[in-house]
């Protein structure tokens, strides 16, 4: 018997913006205000990890649907995938958060709307 738990599963930043733009999942962004403000993916919901972990609930948006969590890298997104799925959602991480996303040319918007980046 193992004691190590499976987390939850990790996704391409592709996947995710398929599975945001055809309603499947919601993308939940848990970078701090300035990083979301400097740069964020035009369908992205913002839920900051110190609030999440702080016990924020999900907005409503998430309720019942794929949750997809985004950060930076991907580090902090893991821990709060395995938050969301403890409380009972299904849940994924982005494997090289907003930098992978940026990269592969996807879409980032700062807070007016304009071209925003990674920060």
């Amino acid at each position: 018997m193992s004691f190590f738990r499976r987390g939850p599963g990790r996704v391409t930043p592709a996947e995710a913006a398929r599975w945001v733009a055809d309603g499947t999942a919601v993308l939940l962004d848990v970078r701090e205000s300035s990083e979301w403000h400097a740069g964020h993916a035009p369908d992205a919901i913002h839920l900051p990890l110190s609030r999440l972990a702080g016990g924020a609930s999900l907005p409503d948006s998430a309720a019942g649907r794929q949750v997809v969590v985004i950060c930076r890298s991907g580090n902090r997104s893991r821990q709060a995938a395995r938050m969301v799925a403890d409380r009972g959602s299904r849940t994924v991480d982005v494997v090289g958060g907003m930098t992978a996303w940026a990269a592969e040319g996807l879409p980032v918007r700062d807070r007016r709307g304009a071209a925003g980046t990674v920060a």
